[in-house]
């Protein structure tokens, strides 16, 4: 019996307003030849058409990313609202995912959607101030000159991603292994909202292969701590015993 000593490719899925630049900090730190960061369809700024885009097209996506790997296992990286899409692709390809990393996020539950209520006129969803942002999700750790580049580049969210409900099938999503890096919320307090059945966090107490990893800061850890994100990712990357 033979093993592979190939080191797998880090994809890297940032959420709501964010693309690949959103993970620079992180990837200073990381093999560059084994890292890509992807820009979902309908976050790339100068695309014309970018309000159209749904999360079919982003997991889409996603698996063409997956495709270009070849025979390279895969880690996939998703923070916050990437959930969406990368959700459909643990349940569509999940033995092409070798390991799957949350950050501060995690699996949708069948059915569910960010926001499925949002009005049929709306069709994106700009960043909101950060006032309003800061009672959604914790800012801890961003500096102002963070901050005023967050605004300077983020993109508006596609309406079509936001109000889209998943459809999760295969039981096979619940046996990749998958590792949660709990930020603004502790492991404790994420896994006693998924034990009540909360449902932003009830899929994670499905899940057969869970390890949880505490990184207390806030939302968005890949500006606030990203050489210790970085060194997570990179344990993900080592074989598995």
């Amino acid at each position: 019996m033979t093993t592979t000593t190939t080191a797998p490719t880090v994809l890297l899925i940032a959420g709501h307003w964010l693309g690949a630049w959103a993970w620079h900090d992180v990837q200073e730190h990381l093999e560059a030849e084994n890292t890509i960061a992807i820009t979902l369809p309908g976050l790339d700024a100068d695309d014309p058409r970018r309000a159209e885009a749904t999360l079919d097209d982003q997991a889409a996506a996603i698996r063409e990313v997956i495709a270009q790997c070849g025979d390279h296992p895969v880690v996939l990286v998703a923070h916050s609202g990437a959930n969406g899409p990368v959700s459909l692709v643990l349940d569509r390809h999940p033995e092409l995912v070798s390991r799957m990393v949350w950050v501060d996020s995690g699996p949708l539950t069948d059915g569910s959607a960010f926001d499925p209520d949002l009005a049929a006129d709306v069709d994106e969803l700009p960043l909101p101030s950060f006032d309003v942002l800061g009672a959604q999700a914790s800012l801890d750790g961003l500096s102002a000159d963070v901050l005023d580049r967050f605004r300077a580049r983020a993109v508006p969210e596609p309406a079509p991603v936001v109000r889209q409900r998943v459809e999760l099938v295969n039981e096979a999503r619940r046996d990749v292994r998958t590792t949660a890096v709990c930020c603004s919320l502790s492991s404790a307090q994420l896994m006693e909202l998924a034990r009540a059945g909360h449902p932003m966090f009830a899929e994670m107490a499905t899940l057969r292969h869970l390890e949880l990893i505490d990184l207390p800061t806030g939302h968005w850890p890949m500006w606030s701590r990203p050489a210790e994100l970085a060194q997570i990712i990179r344990t993900m990357t080592l074989p598995a015993e």
